[in-house]
C-alpha cells in the first residue's frame, strides 16, 4: 500500500472508529508498527490527529486561536451555555472558566441575577460589567493570550484562596479513553485548581469537542459532577461516556 493510501486509511479509521491503534493497523496492513507511527507523526504535524500512547485520536478543533474559536459551533455553545447558566443559583458563588463557551455562559446569565462570579478571564469579567447584581472577582497572573485567561503559579495560588458552589469548566477535548483534555499544560493545571475550589464541577463541551483529544489531561471523570453538551444522546461517544457512569446533561 502506498503512503498516500495508508494516510487515507488512517484518516478514515479516525472518522469511523474514533481512534487508531497502531499495532492493529500494522497487522491489518501487513506493515511494521514503526511505519504506522511514522504516518501518525506526519498526520499529527499537519494537525490532523492527536498522538497518544499506542496510536492516535481525533484532534480537537478548539485548539485554534481565541478569535478563530468564536466562529466554531456558535449555536452549540449557546445551547450549552443556556443549560449551564440555569445551574447558577440566586445568591450563589460561581467559578467560571475562560474560553468562548464560558463567555457564552456569562452572556446567558440573567442581568438581574444576584451572584458572585470568580474568574481568571478578563474577557468574562468585562462581559459581566453590565450585570449590576453580580459581584466580580478576577484572579490575576500571567495572561495566556491563546485563551484570554490568566495562568501560572500566581494564578493557581490566587485560586487556592477562593471557594464556590459551582465551577463551570471548559475543555478542548472529551474522549472516553483520553478523558478531559486541553492544549496547554499550565492551562490544564489552572483548570484543576479552579475545579478543586468548588463543591460541584460541570464541564462545558459543545458537540465538536466530543470524541476528540488534546495533549494535556485536565481531570479524571470521577472528579466532575457532570458533562453539559449539545451532542446527540445517541452519539456512540456519548453512549460510551454514559456507560462509564459520566452524568451527561443534554443541552438544547
Amino acid at each position: 500500500m502506498l503512503a498516500a493510501e495508508r494516510r487515507d486509511h488512517l484518516l478514515r479509521l479516525l472518522a469511523e472508529e474514533g481512534k487508531i491503534v497502531a499495532k492493529d493497523v500494522a497487522v491489518e496492513l501487513g506493515i511494521s508498527e514503526d511505519s504506522v507511527r511514522r504516518d501518525l507523526r506526519d498526520l499529527a504535524a499537519e494537525g490532523l490527529c492527536q498522538r497518544v500512547y499506542g496510536g492516535a485520536l481525533p484532534v480537537s478543533p478548539a485548539v485554534v486561536a481565541y478569535d478563530a474559536r468564536r466562529t466554531v459551533a456558535p449555536d452549540g455553545k449557546r445551547k450549552v451555555a443556556s443549560t449551564a447558566a440555569g445551574l447558577v443559583p440566586p445568591g450563589g458563588a460561581l467559578i467560571l472558566d475562560g474560553g468562548t463557551t464560558a463567555l457564552a455562559v456569562a452572556r446567558a446569565l440573567p442581568k438581574d441575577l444576584a451572584c458572585t462570579v470568580i474568574t481568571h478571564s478578563p474577557t468574562i469579567a468585562a462581559a459581566l460589567l453590565d450585570h449590576p447584581r453580580a459581584e466580580l472577582f478576577l484572579l490575576g497572573g500571567r495572561v495566556f493570550k491563546h485563551s484570554a485567561v490568566t495562568c501560572g503559579a500566581a494564578a493557581v495560588e490566587a485560586a487556592q484562596n477562593v471557594s464556590a458552589d459551582l465551577c463551570l469548566l471548559g475543555v478542548t477535548g472529551v474522549h472516553p479513553d483520553a478523558g478531559l483534555t486541553t492544549g496547554d499544560a499550565e492551562e490544564a493545571a489552572m483548570k484543576r485548581a479552579l475545579s478543586a475550589r468548588a463543591a460541584d464541577t460541570y464541564v462545558l463541551a459543545s458537540s465538536e469537542k466530543i470524541g476528540t483529544a488534546s495533549r494535556y489531561r485536565v481531570l479524571p471523570w470521577a472528579k466532575i459532577t457532570g458533562l453539559i453538551t449539545d451532542a446527540d444522546p445517541h452519539d456512540p461517544v456519548v453512549e460510551r461516556l454514559t456507560a462509564l457512569g459520566v452524568p451527561v446533561l443534554a443541552a438544547g
